[in-house]
């Protein structure tokens, strides 16, 4: 069984919410804090919603290989996942989440082609142009940049192991809980 599941999918898609779920019904999994250039959303604290980080300490972190993967997202700010913490999980037998972007997801496969990638889907594009522009936390150009996105993230759906609808939050939740149980 693969103890590393990468969760990836387009913005605004609920995987945040969909990993929130799961960590409400299993504690024990642990879910990788990512480190990232931008600002702090509404709510977000550092070190547990995000490492937020300058641009010269995420080169730091990138040139002394500290991260597992990285990514420049949405063309403005790069996200990465810190090395030691999933390592030291994945080595005391604990099952490791690590909600990312398509790039990083295909950099894990590259270097860990034992994890299970679970690609997140909208039921349909209204209905994540619907979510994206609810959240209220992104401006109408913002919006088109992460569309464009979500495009292109789509459209690599095949490149993983499996694909679940989030229509509904406990559903998807559960449907990820069985894959990374079958993995």
């Amino acid at each position: 069984m693969s103890r590393l599941t990468v969760i990836a999918g387009p913005t605004a898609v609920g995987k945040g919410t969909v990993v929130r779920w799961i960590l409400e019904k299993h504690p024990e999994i642990q879910v990788s804090v990512s480190a990232t250039t931008r600002e702090p959303r509404p709510g977000e604290e550092d070190g547990k919603s995000y490492f937020f980080v300058s641009d010269t300490e995420f080169d730091q972190l990138q040139e002394s290989g500290a991260l597992l993967e990285y990514a420049v997202v949405h063309g403005s700010h790069r996200y990465g996942t810190p090395r030691q913490p999933v390592e030291k999980a994945l080595s005391e037998g604990k099952q490791v989440i690590l909600e990312i972007d398509l790039q990083g997801a295909r950099q894990i496969k590259r270097s860990m082609p034992e994890a299970n990638l679970i690609f997140i889907a909208p039921p349909n594009w209204d209905e994540l142009e619907r979510r994206l522009a609810h959240r209220g936390t992104e401006t109408a150009q913002d919006i088109a940049v992460r569309l464009a996105t979500a495009r292109e993230e789509i459209a690599a759906v095949g490149e993983f192991d499996h694909v679940v609808i989030n229509a509904e939050v406990a559903e998807c939740g559960q449907q990820v809980l069985d894959l990374m149980q079958a993995s």
